[in-house]
């Protein structure tokens, strides 16, 4: 499977309809995202269970702002509708490789456990996100 551009538009449609989501935050004019992308393509080839999308964040502003990219290529991982990685930086094959096994390993009622506790000690009163 390819890569998905994603817009403002079918964002929210793509990470609720896939469990688990490599977001790439590039750019054109971004040397080392030129140099990502072709092992961001080959990890998609090889993975073609998961999702791997990418967002221009110069046509995706809005999108880039909402998540306070600050750097790119920033690679974000999102299981169940949940940001379960985020780091910028280009990451060579073996490293991504490494983190989509670890991302496949994660104990999701974990997270969410983890969630709700950590919105309870900063006193948000969001609910978790839900799975339906």
């Amino acid at each position: 499977m390819s890569t998905i551009e994603l817009t403002k538009d079918n964002f929210d449609e793509i990470v609720s309809g896939n469990d688990f989501v490599l977001i790439d935050f590039w750019a054109g004019w971004c040397g080392p995202c030129r140099q990502f992308a072709p092992v961001y393509e080959a990890a998609a080839e090889r993975h073609t269970d998961l999702t791997f999308a990418k967002v221009d964040t110069e046509a995706q502003q809005e999108l880039a702002a909402a998540f306070e990219i600050q750097s790119i290529p920033t690679l974000m991982m999102v299981r169940e509708r949940i940001v379960v990685f985020s780091q910028p930086g280009a990451l060579p094959e073996e490293a991504l490789e490494d983190l989509i096994r670890q991302g496949r390993e994660l104990d999701m009622d974990e997270v969410r456990q983890s969630a709700v506790e950590a919105g309870a000690a900063s006193g948000s009163s969001a609910p978790p996100a839900s799975s339906d």
